[in-house]
């Protein structure tokens, strides 16, 4: 009798040792990428049973043996991605500090709406129409720019971190709150909506450093004496809004009366035409002083800009840069206007 309880206490002992081995010695690594989804509400067997199928753990049991020595910890819903063999331990872990997987979606600056509602679909976790309809609300900047038409020009470029459970409302937030976080680091003393909209346009312009102060004090010099912008971005915006946009600007967009068509209307557009990084609201926040009210792209591809301080030498830079493109671009449309020089 005393030997069979020898025996019995030896096999338990030899059985608590396996399962504490088990513990700390990782699986095979799980097939390349293994997402796992953990829905809310599975209990550890469950989610245990779950992992030891996708190769995460050897034995689904594994999971609720660390859950007994853990007690306090709670296991956290949401989609894992596995992609290199870890202990029961490790795992669990992940899962009580519900260490989720992200998807990155970067947007680069001057993207504006529509741009981010497509990079947004692509990704497949919320559809365009649903961004679209969330951005098109303008309540979540109502404290800052009470007549604003949209959130366009307040969804901050940057690279945000996505789940599979983040909503269109949900990215909107996250990018307007980095908005105000730039804003105040920039410590600003205009009022927000007009900044931003002449940072908008200062996006789209230039690409080029030194240039953005220099576009801006162009276009402020243009306000002060109430001349129209004659803003090409702002009237291919105004085709976006329409849904006419067809890739290149014509007569028709130009002669268009449309509050977003700088070329008819004077003074700035009534909302923000892209969404501005720092740079173009720091420009917008402090225009370079200048005389000058035109400028045009150059002629040598380089993408900067021309700047002229009156009609006589501004028209010398135009045909400078359509000697430049006679020479470099195919033949354009009979119907198209050429695109216009600022």
């Amino acid at each position: 009798m005393k030997k069979r309880l020898r025996w019995s206490i030896a096999a338990v002992l030899l059985l608590l040792a396996a399962a504490a081995v088990s513990l700390v010695a990782p699986a095979q690594a799980p097939p390349p990428g293994t997402i796992i989804d953990i829905d809310r509400g599975s209990s550890t067997w469950q989610i245990g049973d779950q992992l030891a199928r996708h190769g995460v753990l050897r034995y689904g049991w594994q999971l609720a043996l660390v859950r007994l020595l853990q007690p306090n910890r709670k296991l956290q819903a949401g989609e894992y991605q596995f992609t290199k063999p870890a202990t029961p331990w490790q795992v669990f872990d992940r899962l009580a500090r519900g260490d989720v997987h992200f998807y990155e979606l970067r947007i680069p600056e001057g993207y504006n709406l529509f741009d981010i509602a497509k990079a947004v679909g692509e990704q497949g976790l919320i559809t365009e129409a649903a961004f679209l309809k969330a951005a098109q609300d303008p309540k979540l900047i109502k404290d800052l720019a009470p007549t604003a038409p949209s959130l366009e020009g307040f969804l901050f470029p940057s690279t945000y971190r996505l789940t599979r459970v983040t909503t269109a409302e949900a990215l909107c937030a996250l990018m307007v709150a980095q908005f105000r976080r730039e804003w105040a680091a920039l410590k600003p003393t205009q009022p927000v909506l007009p900044t931003v909209i002449l940072a908008s346009l200062v996006e789209k312009e230039t690409s080029i450093p030194s240039e953005r102060a220099l576009v801006a004090g162009v276009y402020a010099k243009r306000l002060a004496i109430g001349m129209k912008l004659d803003a090409d971005p702002t009237t291919i915006y105004s085709t976006l809004l329409l849904g006419n946009w067809r890739g290149t600007i014509y007569r028709s967009d130009l002669d268009r009366d449309h509050p977003y068509n700088t070329y008819k209307t004077v003074g700035l557009p009534p909302g923000p035409i892209a969404n501005p990084g720092s740079a173009a609201l720091a420009a917008a926040l402090h225009p370079a002083a200048t005389d000058n009210l035109f400028f045009v792209a150059r002629a040598d591809g380089s993408g900067g800009h021309r700047f002229s301080p009156n009609a006589a030498a501004h028209q010398r830079a135009v045909t400078e840069y359509r000697r430049g493109q006679q020479k470099t671009a195919p033949p354009t449309t009979l119907n198209a206007a050429p695109q216009r020089a600022h």
